[in-house]
C-alpha cells in the first residue's frame, strides 16, 4: 500500500507560471487589465477560432454561453445527466428547463437518438458534454440542429485539446465552454472560457461578463479616458484576474505535452487491465483526439461499487465517481419530475463507473501503484 495520499487529479505549476504570476504581480494591473485579452488570443490561436472571452469559472462561462441566446423563459435545452451539475444548472439560472437525453453505453456521451426523442417545439437548444475528454457524435448532433433550427452549445470542460476529426474542439458549436479548474489539463486557478465564431454573441458574451456595461476597465483607463458608460444588458461580475491569465498563458504553452503524457498513462493503464475480466476499460473512437482528463472503469455486476471505492481509499488511492446523475439531486427531484427508469444507460453506468487518478504529474510508479491496488481490490471481492 502507498504511504502517501494519490489524488485523483492535480495541477501542475512549475517555476515559469510563477515567474509569470510574479510578473503581474507586480505590475500595474491585477485584473481586467492587458493579460486578460492576452490569454484569450493566445487560447483562440491555439483553437483555431475568432473569438474567445475568459472568466472567472467554467460555471460562469456556461451561464452566459446561455444568455447570450436570449431564449424565452419558456424554452427547454437538451443535455445529457451524467455530468457536473453545473451543464444543467446554467440552463436554470437563465429561467429555462432542463431536459435530459440518455448517453451511448459505450462512450458515455449523450446519445444523438435520445435527443431526437425529447425534442418539442420548445426546445431551443442542446448542450453537449465531451466526457471524461472524447468528442460527442457532434456531427449527428449538428445534423439535428441544423434540421431543428437549434442552437449548439458544446460543454468542453473536460476536451481542452481534444480534436474531432482532425480539428480542434472549439469550432463546431455556436459555443463552446472551457474549463480552467485545478483538475482539469491547464488551470488558471479558477476559471474558464466561451469561445465563438460569431461576433454579435461574442459582443455579448463581454457585457455579460462584466454587469453588461459597453466599456471596459482599460478604455476608462488614464487622464484623457471619460468616466461616462452604459450597462446594455443585465450581467454579472464574472470577470478574472490578470494574474490568473498569466497563468494560464503559461499552462497554455505546456497543453500538448500534458495530454501526452495523460495519453502515456492511459496506455499503460489499458495494457494492465484490458485483460481483466472484472473491468471494462475506456472506449475510444478512432475518429477523434481524445484528451484523457478522466479515465474511467467499469466494474461488473459481481462487485459493489461503493465497496470498492471505499476499499481503494483505504490504500491511499484518491478514487471518484463521474458523475451523479443530475436528476438524483435533491434539488431536481423538488422542481422536476424526472424518472430514473427513462436513464437506463446512465443508471447502469453510474452504478458501476469508478474514476482512478490521471494526471500529468503521475510517474509511472504511480500508475503501477493504482493497477496494483485495482487487482488487489478485485481480489478482495472474488
Amino acid at each position: 500500500m502507498r504511504n502517501k495520499f494519490l489524488p485523483y487529479g492535480r495541477q501542475s505549476i512549475d517555476d515559469d507560471d510563477i515567474l509569470e504570476v510574479d510578473k503581474v504581480l507586480k505590475s500595474d494591473w491585477l485584473t481586467t487589465g492587458p493579460k486578460v485579452s492576452e490569454f484569450e488570443e493566445k487560447f483562440c490561436k491555439y483553437i483555431g477560432c475568432k473569438y474567445g472571452v475568459v472568466v472567472n469559472s467554467g460555471t460562469s462561462a456556461l451561464d452566459i454561453a446561455v444568455a447570450s441566446l436570449g431564449l424565452k423563459k419558456s424554452s427547454e435545452i437538451i443535455t445529457t445527466p451524467f455530468t457536473f451539475m453545473a451543464t444543467s444548472n446554467c440552463i436554470l439560472y437563465n429561467g429555462l428547463k432542463p431536459v435530459f437525453a440518455d448517453i451511448k453505453p459505450d462512450t458515455y456521451n449523450i446519445n444523438p437518438d435520445e435527443i431526437k426523442k425529447k425534442i418539442t417545439s420548445k426546445t431551443k437548444a442542446i448542450i453537449y458534454v465531451d466526457y471524461a475528454g472524447q468528442p460527442c457524435d457532434i456531427d449527428e448532433i449538428r445534423e439535428i440542429a441544423k434540421e431543428k433550427d437549434l442552437y449548439l452549445i458544446e460543454d468542453a470542460a473536460h476536451a481542452c485539446g481534444a480534436e474531432y476529426k482532425g480539428k480542434k474542439v472549439g469550432n463546431f458549436a455556436d459555443l463552446t465552454e472551457f474549463s480552467f479548474h485545478p483538475v482539469k489539463h491547464i488551470t488558471t486557478g479558477e476559471g474558464g472560457m466561451v469561445t465563438t465564431d460569431n461576433e454579435k454573441l461574442y459582443e455579448k458574451l463581454k457585457l455579460l461578463r462584466n454587469h453588461g456595461i459597453d466599456k471596459d476597465a482599460t478604455t476608462r483607463f488614464g487622464k484623457d479616458a471619460s468616466y461616462a458608460y452604459d450597462m446594455k444588458m443585465l450581467g454579472r461580475n464574472y470577470r478574472i484576474t490578470d494574474f490568473q491569465c498569466a497563468l494560464g498563458r503559461s499552462q497554455l504553452k505546456k497543453l500538448d505535452k500534458f495530454i501526452k503524457r495523460r495519453s502515456e498513462i492511459v496506455k499503460i493503464y489499458d495494457e494492465e487491465f484490458e485483460n481483466i475480466d472484472e473491468i471494462t476499460i475506456p472506449y475510444a473512437k478512432t475518429n477523434i483526439k481524445h484528451a484523457w482528463h478522466i479515465y474511467t472503469i467499469l466494474l461488473n455486476e459481481k462487485i459493489n461499487r461503493d465497496k470498492f471505492f471505499n476499499s481503494m481509499k483505504t490504500k491511499n488511492i484518491g478514487v471518484n465517481v463521474h458523475y451523479i446523475p443530475i436528476y438524483k439531486f435533491s434539488y431536481y427531484k423538488e422542481k422536476f419530475n424526472f424518472n430514473d427508469n427513462d436513464f437506463p444507460v446512465t443508471e447502469d453506468v453510474f452504478s458501476r463507473i469508478i474514476t482512478l487518478p490521471l494526471f500529468q504529474g503521475m510517474k509511472d510508479e504511480d500508475a503501477y501503484d493504482v493497477i496494483n491496488a485495482v487487482k488487489d481490490t478485485i481480489n478482495e471481492f472474488s
